[in-house]
């Protein structure tokens, strides 16, 4: 039996698009002669639609296009993900469903058992959980149909109490097939590879498994679909961060080869490929052209700049330099060697004028108190004030250029650098951004080398550096990544060897700032711990304050 994987880019509530799509791959499957064709989890509507599922047109229009697709479903069967609607009046009122076309209408519905309800998921809000296993008969095959989190329970941990497998390998199915929304972070390809693996080698059959791809808002999803054999080997692999599509023959799977697809993309080359994915589908899924961000000459603008040039075209981003009376003369030079590198346009625009007009207008009122942080954030909401003035009048989108360290422990201004339409670094730690720069530079130097090498400084006072105010970025990001990703307290920390002040405070910076985390800008996710959706914390709270 042939059978055809469709990695496709949806759109959240584009029925019509989605469809259109999905016909396209169901001819292309045809052409092949492929038997099946598989699509991703809730493909007819995009995901995760979120409280879209709580309108009944919203659920209505999947249904029809449903009807669309299932009579064009004649000569070949096709497995498309959906919301379906639970007869029974108690529980929710929805499934999250496979649906199994075939002979031009509905053959089977199969529905998701596990509803992961952490992170960045919430589906136990919207759908009830299946309780009834069965498997759909074709061509001679019985196939295991389960949806993303049914094959997840098979780790050292369960999470849950029940495995859809093992209930579905009770009726000696000879394949098994998953349509899956994974979403990406850095670590997740491999362990999706390493849960896949688990299953083929713990059911004995092969693997059929389709993934989304394509970004929705801040969450990115890098495809990654694969058939796996009875061994646990992978025959193909689908393209990371791309459309793809593939046709395997689950009768032929090679008995034994070698299997290079075992292994997934380095982390930082997924990071930077996840983060061009990202900016471009935000841009192009809202129907906005160009991009307009403000370039310091420091590491972070300028990752982001080449990020943006990279996805959306140089020509189509716009860099502004905005030297206040503390920049320094290398800084503008930098940020014009970046922006002449990248064949970006720019401007350059000082902000001593404007800052010095809010001087004299607050002067009565500051009456004097010596110069301190209210001026350095006056600066920065200056820069702001102006990048979304050209922003608003020409017609771009401003991309915020903050990293994940900043973020975490409040080191920046809101209202001022934290401003923009989606956040780039917001999701990567600033030892990471140093090796994402590196990365951009790995065939020719694009981000000039005293960007990256020189002490990050946010230039508002003379002389300023980070390290005045913050611990150094290799100390600080451990600390960060075992609070954040690892949800490890003080405790634990300082006992994994790090000084208990410089603990505490940092702990105290991250929670006392959560305030302006909840004020900022959509951030593309990469890590397994993103602010956010997916780590929800209360503003008002006394923990480690």
């Amino acid at each position: 039996m042939k059978i055809a994987l469709a990695q496709v880019n949806y759109l959240i509530g584009d029925f019509e698009g989605n469809t259109r799509k999905i016909l396209e791959h169901i001819q292309k499957a045809k052409s092949q002669q492929a038997d099946l064709v598989v699509f991703a989890e809730l493909c007819i509507c995009g995901y995760p639609p979120r409280d879209f599922l709580e309108f009944d047109d919203f659920i209505r229009r999947c249904y029809d296009q449903i009807q669309i697709i299932a009579a064009q479903c004649t000569d070949i069967a096709a497995i498309v993900g959906a919301p379906s609607i639970n007869p029974n009046p108690k529980g929710k009122p929805l499934y999250n469903s496979a649906f199994f076309l075939a002979n031009g209408k509905i053959e089977a519905e199969v529905h998701k058992t596990l509803l992961p309800t952490y992170d960045i998921f919430d589906e136990y809000r919207y759908f009830e959980p299946n309780r009834s296993f069965s498997i759909i008969p074709f061509k001679g095959k019985n196939i295991a149909l389960t949806i993303c989190e049914d094959l997840w329970n098979i780790s050292d941990n369960p999470l849950y109490i029940l495995s859809p497998m093992d209930e579905l390998a009770l009726l000696n199915p000879d394949v098994m097939i998953n349509i899956a929304a994974s979403p990406f972070h850095s670590e997740q390809a491999q362990e999706r590879l390493d849960i896949m693996v688990r299953n083929t080698a713990k059911y004995q059959i092969p693997l059929v498994y389709v993934n989304h791809v394509g970004a929705q808002t801040e969450l990115l999803f890098d495809g990654g679909s694969m058939v796996v054999d009875k061994k646990g080997v992978v025959q193909c692999m689908t393209k990371f961060f791309e459309e793809d599509f593939c046709v395997t023959d689950i009768d032929q799977l090679a008995a034994d080869v070698n299997a290079p697809q075992n292994t997934t993309p380095d982390k930082i080359a997924l990071i930077h490929d996840a983060l061009v994915m990202g900016i471009r589908d935000y841009f192009k899924k809202l129907n906005f052209g160009k991009a307009i961000l403000g370039l310091s000459g420091g590491i972070d603008s300028a990752v982001t700049l080449a990020l943006a040039a990279e996805a959306l075209g140089a020509e189509n981003v716009r860099a502004v330099l905005l030297p206040s009376r503390y920049s320094s003369e290398h800084s503008i030079d930098d940020a014009v060697g970046l922006a002449k590198n990248l064949n970006c346009p720019y401007d350059l625009i000082p902000i001593d004028g404007a800052f010095s007009a809010f001087e004299k207008s607050l002067e009565p009122v500051f009456n004097g108190i010596p110069f301190g942080l209210a001026e350095e954030n006056i600066q920065a909401r200056t820069r702001a004030v102006l990048l979304m003035g050209m922003a608003n009048k020409l017609g771009y989108i401003l991309l915020n250029t903050s990293n994940k360290s900043e973020a975490a422990v409040g080191y920046g201004t809101l209202y001022g650098d934290m401003c923009g339409g989606i956040s780039v670094l917001g999701d990567v730690y600033k030892t990471d951004v140093f090796k994402l720069a590196h990365y951009i530079n790995r065939n020719e130097e694009i981000i000039p080398i005293n960007s990256i090498t020189k002490p990050p400084s946010a230039e508002l006072r003379p002389d300023q550096k980070d390290s005045d105010s913050l611990p150094e970025y290799d100390l600080l990001d451990q600390i960060l990544y075992l609070y954040i990703e690892k949800r490890q307290g003080p405790t634990e920390i300082i006992e994994a060897g790090f000084d208990a002040a410089i603990v505490n405070r940092v702990l105290k910076m991250v929670n006392s700032n959560e305030w302006k985390r909840q004020q900022t800008p959509p951030i593309l996710r990469v890590s397994y711990k993103a602010f956010g959706s997916g780590r929800r914390m209360p503003i008002v709270a006394r923990y480690l304050l």
